[in-house]
């Protein structure tokens, strides 16, 4: 993959061309972007995959949950449905993707879950159902919509100032895009991140005067959830870890770093699990997963005794100034 990712060299300029101009059109106002006298806040990135969008949507939806009626928004990729969709209970990771059912399986009585290709479409809908602030889950390029705060994520170790853009890359578009960001959060840093490093960073994100540099965390649990039980992994014998995310390489040094022994089973982002793979899982005694490939697993009658997610969440530095520019944001 890598191999052929050198070969298409060539088509890079041409991606560029195309994607600056696409930006530049909609800068100029010559292609349509609409503007909402309606809270939206934007979640995304300029990579493909990885960033931690997921955690992020759940850091807002918590912040925000007690004091507004609330809605998620996203495409439902890979889902097997068309239009809009409204989460309910007869709703599954098939049916409205894998990440927007995470979101529903943990906030369904908290908050609205849609999922819509036409963002336009989407957001009327929402609007309709007495929804005060609607958040956009990566739809950072999604141009035709103008969201009124702007969160780009990019994480520690692949920042996307030190990449370039598809097929070489993994790059969505020029790195210029990163100016319609209000918030910029660096994610999956290290623990104790030192001022020194973050000063780095930020000299070379070169932010601009409207726009504030955050640095998150990954902060993992210690105790493994089931449907109807929890473990603590202290302690826990040998167990099959199975992840179908774009990066799992904090997830597995995490576990690493407890001494814990365990096999890695390591399927593609958004991972479709085949019969064969299923058949393979079941063969196994202890599963561990990711809260996203847990909704989807856990439709598995046969997986169910065996099958437990570690839950994360986001740690942010100065989390108080955070806090303030949304709140500021939804204020104004």
């Amino acid at each position: 993959m890598k191999l052929l990712r050198y070969i298409l060299f060539p088509v890079v300029p041409v991606y560029f061309s195309v994607t600056w101009l696409r930006n530049k059109l909609y800068d100029l106002g010559i292609k349509e972007s609409t503007d909402y006298n309606f809270p939206l806040i934007c979640v995304g990135n300029l990579s493909v995959g990885g960033t931690g969008k997921s955690p992020m949507v759940e850091y807002l939806i918590n912040l925000l949950k007690s004091n507004y009626n609330i809605a998620t928004l996203s495409r439902g990729y890979k889902r097997n449905t068309k239009g809009f969709q409204l989460a309910n209970t007869k709703s599954n990771a098939k049916s409205i993707g894998d990440e927007p059912f995470q979101f529903y399986s943990k906030f369904k009585n908290e908050i609205l879950v849609a999922v819509d290709s036409n963002r336009r479409n989407g957001i009327e809908k929402l609007k309709a159902q007495n929804t005060e602030i609607i958040l956009l889950d990566d739809a950072f390029q999604h141009r035709k919509v103008k969201a009124g705060l702007n969160i780009l994520l990019t994480t520690f170790d692949n920042p996307y100032y030190n990449d370039i853009v598809l097929p070489t890359g993994n790059l969505r578009e020029p790195k210029s895009g990163a100016k319609r960001a209000n918030i910029i959060v660096v994610t999956k840093c290290p623990d104790n991140l030192n001022s020194g490093v973050k000063e780095s960073i930020i000299k070379k994100i070169k932010p601009e005067s409207y726009q504030h540099v955050f640095f998150s965390s990954i902060a993992y649990n210690n105790n493994i959830v089931a449907l109807n039980s929890t473990k603590n992994i202290i302690g826990l014998e040998k167990f099959t870890l199975v992840t179908g995310i774009a990066n799992a390489t904090n997830l597995v040094n995490f576990l690493k770093d407890k001494g814990l022994n365990f096999e890695h089973l390591n399927f593609k982002d958004h991972h479709d699990f085949t019969p064969k793979d299923i058949d393979l899982l079941n063969r196994k005694e202890l599963i561990v997963t990711t809260e996203k490939d847990f909704v989807r697993l856990k439709e598995y009658k046969s997986l169910q005794d065996k099958l437990y997610y570690l839950p994360i969440k986001v740690t942010l530095n100065n989390e108080i100034k955070f806090n303030d520019i949304v709140s500021d944001y939804l204020n104004n």
